[in-house]
């Protein structure tokens, strides 16, 4: 017997010993037997670090977490074996004999906190995301460094569970929980219902999801963010309140029971923290939650967010303490994550809760920072005595398109790094809305922690270039076609200076609702001329004259996609100035000719972009019918998938509301049947016009243009162009055709050749 017991001890024994760690496993999923050429060593450690080492023929990656151990192994792909891992290739064949690490390496940083994710990065990019797109991307998290991102998957099945058991009917529900697509700016108190309703196994899919997403996380020594409470409820709780139907307070203290309408749509209802049923849904929030989902160490509450209008009798100070304790209650340790943005925090927050219990985000840092220093939303003393991260926004909307702030990222971060306001600064975050574009911005964001001592974006780029396509150092021609092409890009449109305050890449007009002032595709971009649209063209050139040498390099491939199709979308905005002033001038033949060459030029994008699974639509719509279980919920899914990229609502919201086109997309299949099909008839009617068919559109100023509103060219419907594509079902296909290299040379050949 003892003998038996001493086995099975020995096999236990071994079988701990033999079991892979999570960095281990990480390596096995990038390439399948990488785990045998490294060594990994968790240490003990007050500080963040990854070191690298050698022993033997072995690399050896040592860190205090995994997360940084991640960090290690990702450092030592990019700078020694010229492989980098993002959103295009997550996946590679590592050197049979990898590098020798020739002296040991090692890096620490006292930003301790590195956060990820937008709420709005949950609906615009991962809507449809399922568990192996997922672990892909907690991957990439932790081989960025990333231990603190939020996880706000699953949540409607929180928010569902609980008001049934308050007695709601799962029509109210429905009523309630938005849709896949739109779920973000319902968990922000943004809109409620539209998209929906949700069927039960989307439910199902999502819990099950979330369960698998924080479990991942947790084994990289990563610490997910969780949704809290701050007092949304359904606008029918409200409703009833005011009615005095139900829910009436004890003590009179007044809610937000008002219809609230964001872009046209019906906002929930803000039960405020001082009503005395607050504490009973809070308490019902967290239980379920924790049921769910277990307690996190961190919860996101972002009270009266973009809501400007607040009861001028309001306590706030008892507010923000009444949320902060209704967290504490569920963990007495966590602390509150909270956007800085617009007016929050507001000055009433810094005061009501104690330093230590809040970490804040400053979502827009590269641009917009409140910590101190001058821009848009300076704020004298920053967030005085509390915690708070510098975060990268980025992108808006997850538009398509090549766009940064180098010199403002490296800039702010450095200056931060040393200023007196900023004392209680704890980490950095990515705050996009949406992700999977401009892998070279995150790739710099998520290096500055490691790097003590500031340096030129010049010298960070040439190491990019051999990081991220392997280059080897005696292929001379290629190493240098490609830094020139990218010290261009980082001088011109990755360079977004001082004083432009846009929402993310400067926006192709192609996507455009046709006007003969357009400039923007969406309402709130902001956009102003910074950099010289034929420099991304000499860009691709370069990029072009190398192609040949880097066939079937993915990351090459991808940014050859990526520049050549910004390059014609810049090319695009040239001419169509050109016809919109041929038009003013009544020159019929240039017109004829410029907005040909127009038409050409979206066509030709559509084809390029057909080359990458990253740039068709179909890689969008498939995602979203997969979930489906049944034909009318891939149908219904779809629908999600499209109304958002397109119309963004109901035809209220995307005229009214001005939220058509905030999500476009430059992708392969909605410019051809999307875009095109509004551009072509604009075109078609300004055509007619100058032939005499239609009553002539007058330009300039003439007191008389009142009296012109019924031209054709201003009548179009555009919705009632746009709403059927949403309705559609014609399938798109996610997989590539031809190849990026010989489509982007024959498209350069035929449009750039003048």
């Amino acid at each position: 017997m003892l003998l038996a017991l001493a086995c099975i001890n020995i096999s236990l024994t071994q079988m701990l010993k033999a079991a892979p760690n999570a960095a281990q496993q990480l390596l096995e999923r990038i390439d399948k037997g990488a785990s045998k050429k490294f060594i990994i060593e968790k240490q003990k450690s007050a500080t963040d670090f990854f070191e690298l080492d050698q022993k033997g023929e072995k690399v050896v990656v040592r860190g205090n977490t995994y997360v940084n151990i991640a960090s290690g192994i990702n450092w030592y792909l990019k700078y020694y074996c010229g492989v980098q891992l993002t959103w295009n290739q997550m996946h590679a064949s590592l050197p049979a004999v990898l590098p020798k690490v020739e002296r040991k390496e090692r890096h620490e940083t006292d930003l301790s906190l590195r956060y990820d994710f937008n709420y709005c990065t949950f609906s615009y990019s991962m809507a449809f995301w399922d568990w192996e797109r997922w672990q892909e991307e907690i991957d990439w998290m932790a081989l960025h460094g990333i231990n603190m991102p939020l996880a706000a998957v699953g949540y409607e099945c929180v928010w569902r569970n609980m008001l049934l058991k308050l007695g709601y009917s799962q029509k109210d529900v429905d009523d309630f929980i938005a849709g896949p697509a739109f779920l973000a700016w319902w968990e922000m108190n943004n809109l409620e219902g539209w998209g929906g309703p949700n069927p039960d196994s989307w439910y199902t899919q999502q819990e099950a999801l979330q369960k698998k997403i924080i479990a991942r996380m947790k084994e990289l020594d990563i610490h997910p963010v969780l949704p809290g409470y701050s007092g949304m409820v359904p606008s029918k709780f409200m409703a009833e309140q005011s009615a005095g139907t139900s829910a009436e307070t004890d003590n009179g203290e007044s809610s937000m029971s008002n219809v609230q309408l964001w872009n046209g749509f019906t906002r929930p209802g803000i039960l405020m923290p001082t009503d005395p049923r607050f504490e009973q849904f809070a308490n019902m929030f967290y239980e379920e939650s924790r049921r769910m989902f277990g307690v996190a160490d961190y919860y996101s509450m972002d009270p009266f967010h973009e809501a400007a209008n607040l009861p001028a009798d309001l306590d706030l100070d008892a507010c923000f303490k009444a949320v902060n304790n209704a967290m504490k209650k569920v963990n007495p340790k966590a602390k509150w994550v909270c956007q800085g943005w617009s007016e929050n925090p507001r000055p009433e927050m810094l005061h009501a809760i104690e330093p230590g219990d809040v970490i804040f985000l400053d979502l827009f840092s590269e641009c917009r920072p409140m910590w101190g220093m001058p821009s848009l939303w300076y704020k004298e003393n920053g967030y005085e005595e509390h915690d708070w991260c510098f975060c990268m926004l980025e992108n808006f909307g997850a538009n398509i398109g090549m766009h940064g702030r180098m010199d403002q990222l490296l800039n702010n971060f450095y200056l931060t790094k040393g200023h007196p306001k900023a004392k209680h600064l704890k980490g950095i975050g990515l705050t996009m809305e949406g992700s999977e574009t401009n892998p070279v911005m995150y790739e710099l964001m998520c290096e500055l922690p490691w790097r003590p001592e500031k340096f030129t974006k010049e010298e960070w780029l040439n190491g990019w270039v051999k990081a991220r396509y392997g280059v080897k150092a005696d292929d001379t021609q290629t190493y240098d076609a490609l830094t020139k092409a990218w010290q261009i890009l980082g001088r011109e449109i990755y360079n977004c200076p001082v004083g432009n305050n846009q929402q993310g890449p400067h926006e192709s007009v192609f996507c455009s609702r046709p006007s003969l002032d357009c400039f923007q595709a969406s309402s709130w971009s902001k956009m102003t001329n910074y950099y010289d649209p034929t420099t991304t063209a000499e860009a691709a050139r370069l990029m072009l004259s190398v192609a040949d040498r880097l066939k079937g390099n993915n990351n090459f491939e991808y940014d050859l996609a990526d520049v050549c199709r910004q390059a014609i979308a810049d090319r695009a905005r040239i001419v169509y100035n050109q016809f919109v002033a041929d038009f003013k001038s009544f020159d019929k033949k240039s017109f004829r000719t410029h907005s040909a060459e127009f038409l050409q030029l979206l066509l030709a994008q559509d084809r390029l972009l057909g080359t990458r699974r990253e740039f068709r639509v179909g890689h969008w719509t498939e995602q979203a019918r997969s979930l489906g279980t049944t034909e009318d919920e891939s149908n219904w899914l779809e629908w999600n998938a499209r109304v958002q990229i397109t119309t963004w609502g109901d035809r209220y919201c995307a005229n009214t509301g001005k939220l058509r086109d905030y999500a476009h997309k430059e992708w392969q299949g909605i410019l051809k049947d999307f875009y095109y099909p509004r551009w072509e008839k604009y075109i078609s009617v300004l055509q007619d016009e100058l032939d005499g068919k239609l009553p002539v559109l007058p330009v300039g100023n003439s007191s008389w243009l009142k009296n012109c509103q019924d031209n054709p060219a201003l009548t179009i419907d555009w919705y009632a162009m746009e709403e059927p594509w949403t309705l559609d079902h014609t399938p798109y296909a996610a997989e590539p055709e031809d190849n990026v290299v010989d489509v982007a040379k024959q498209v350069f050949s035929e449009l750039f050749a003048k």
